[in-house]
């Protein structure tokens, strides 16, 4: 009965980061984004935890597999998605062009799904990643609403549809991108071999401390630098 039980704890977290993405979406087309990234946020949270379970639990299964990715798609690729056409409608209007460009935030949860995708058929990304994670592009889009509400100064770059515009197929190329990425996963404590993700945690803690959300686009930044550092020391190459 207690193995049973045990079993689907991973998934019951999987579905409380769906149910979580859910909220966030309808909160996203009330115009409420401060909200929705709470809900994209508490989503990450479970999202973490959920792996973390299975691996404690050595609860792993096809379907939880599966339950995740569909999990992930929803709050970590149309919620996004959701945030930032809503961002897109509240920046100034570019005459015969922005009933067009706004649809383009919805790219976001295409290349989501191609992402999620090829990670479950990549046998390259079991201990790590090749392309941003869907998590991880998510936050960064969260962000964006959280940085308005605390600056508004910063509208007028977040707000520019042209920047919008830039941005939507520069997150869409890293999302699919063959980039090496690392992951956050501890197997051990040992320093030497997580010295990057101990840097990572470290600069992300200090950051978060002084200037909250306006340091999450800087933190996604270190982490795709540390990235690409560690993966050009470990003198390895991407598998073909």
């Amino acid at each position: 009965m207690k193995k049973r039980i045990r079993k689907h704890v991973p998934n019951a977290i999987t579905c409380a980061n769906l149910f979580s993405g859910c909220v966030g979406i309808v909160f996203a087309f009330q115009e409420n984004l401060v909200f929705a990234a709470y809900a994209l946020f508490l989503a990450a949270i479970f999202d973490f935890f959920d792996g973390f379970a299975s691996r404690v639990l050595k609860a792993f299964s096809g379907i939880g597999k599966d339950l995740d990715s569909l999990a992930d798609m929803v709050s970590f690729g149309f919620l996004p998605s959701a945030i930032l056409y809503e961002l897109f409608l509240q920046s100034p209007t570019i005459p015969n062009l922005s009933p067009y460009i706004n649809f383009a935030a919805f790219l976001i949860s295409v290349f989501s799904a191609l992402r999620l995708a090829k990670f479950n058929n990549d046998t390259r990304q079991a201990e790590s990643f090749i392309g941003l994670p869907t998590p991880a592009n998510a936050i960064l889009i969260a962000s964006l609403p959280m940085i308005l509400a605390e600056h508004n100064h910063f509208s007028t770059v977040i707000l520019n549809p042209w920047v919008l515009a830039v941005f939507v197929p520069v997150m869409c190329t890293l999302l699919v991108a063959e980039i090496p990425m690392m992951s956050l996963k501890f197997k051990n404590t040992d320093f030497n071999k997580n010295i990057y993700r101990y840097l990572l945690l470290l600069f992300s803690a200090i950051l978060i401390l002084f200037f909250k959300f306006v340091a999450v686009p800087v933190i996604i930044f270190i982490y795709i630098t540390l990235s690409l550092i560690q993966f050009k020391f470990s003198n390895d190459k991407i598998p073909g």
